[in-house]
């Protein structure tokens, strides 16, 4: 049975004393698999990896979103002031404010925006969630449909996730439109549906069908929803994730590339000829993630001075830099 492969090398002071496993997949402008190592054909979640394919589904029932805004509709910001804002103006599109998101309290996870965040007399709250952005466009959603946004039973059974009118319900129109968007871009059928990290449904498919979703996108004819989505992405990529990000940089630097990362150390590419890349890193570890896709986009022949920056993440001992995590060679020969 297949396992996940060495994907990345651990390296203090010229000694090898880890490894990072996990499993990759690179699909065809038609969708099959181009090259994989390690697990892709198996259930996983893709975290918020699915966020556009969660977009899609929003668009495709009334959400009047584009630019900045749709990009942050399906980020997991830094939680930066121009994030904030941005998050106020979809719910004032809808006629609502902060006091609705159901996401939970949280810090900024940009370290900066935290400190200024904390300096300014705030704490944990809904809004500085990195999903705020995508649980407001779900309400927008929900009002342009007139479908319920809270169940007020659910605060009788604090032991219940969502009650039924909860937009955050499986069950809810709102996540049976996702669902539906989430099979489609990734040509397959939900296998599981658990709790995210937000309180919204996370739904399982394959790391190839993650990849397969992304090669869609990013190579969409101009006038559908999904380059809507993955042009929003692109032309804002401090919207998409943050100022300071990996990912901003990698949209930034390379013309037609679209990307998304998630918990757990997931990560997906849509490249503009209609190729899609999936990583999850087995143990979770994000230093690890953006090191890993650098070596797939070298391996596919793709040289950029920011995507070589990525296939190094430093390490440190006594202030200055000893080593490095860095692509296991073997994997991505």
């Amino acid at each position: 049975m297949t396992e996940p492969v060495i994907l990345a090398d651990v390296v203090r002071s010229g000694f090898v004393e880890g490894h990072h496993r996990g499993s990759v997949v690179v699909t065809a402008p038609d969708g099959a698999v181009e090259w994989s190592a390690g697990v892709v054909d198996q259930p996983m979640f893709p975290r918020s990896s699915n966020k556009p394919m969660q977009a899609l589904g929003m668009l495709r029932h009334g959400l009047a979103l584009d630019g900045e805004l749709l990009a942050l509709a399906g980020a997991s910001h830094s939680g930066e002031a121009f994030h904030l804002d941005g998050v106020r103006r979809i719910l004032a599109g809808a006629g609502l404010d902060e006091s609705v998101l159901r996401t939970p309290a949280a810090y900024p996870i940009d370290e900066q925006a935290r400190d200024e965040w904390v300096r300014a007399g705030h704490g944990l709250d809904p809004l500085t969630m990195n999903c705020s952005g995508k649980h407001a466009a779900m309400i927008a959603t929900c009002v342009a449909n007139g479908w319920p946004i809270h169940d007020p039973a659910r605060e009788k059974s604090p032991d219940a996730v969502w009650g039924r009118d909860d937009y955050r319900s499986p069950e809810h129109p709102l996540q049976q439109a996702i669902r539906t968007a989430v099979e489609d871009s990734s040509g397959e059928k939900i296998s599981y549906v658990a709790v995210d990290g937000c309180g919204a449904p996370i739904l399982a498919i394959s790391l190839a069908g993650l990849a397969r979703s992304f090669g869609l996108f990013a190579a969409a004819a101009p006038d559908t929803l999904e380059a809507r989505v993955a042009n929003a992405l692109r032309n804002h990529p401090e919207y998409a994730s943050g100022s300071r990000r990996d990912e901003a940089a990698l949209m930034r630097a390379v013309p037609g590339l679209l990307c998304k990362a998630g918990a757990e150390s997931v990560y997906a590419v849509g490249l503009a000829d209609g190729r899609g890349i999936a990583v999850k890193v087995e143990d979770g570890t994000p230093r690890a993630r953006a090191v890993v896709m650098a070596a797939v986009l070298q391996k596919l022949g793709l040289s950029h001075e920011v995507v070589d920056q990525q296939t190094s993440s430093p390490l440190y001992g006594g202030g200055i830099q000893v080593g490095a995590v860095q692509p296991h060679l073997s994997t991505f020969a």
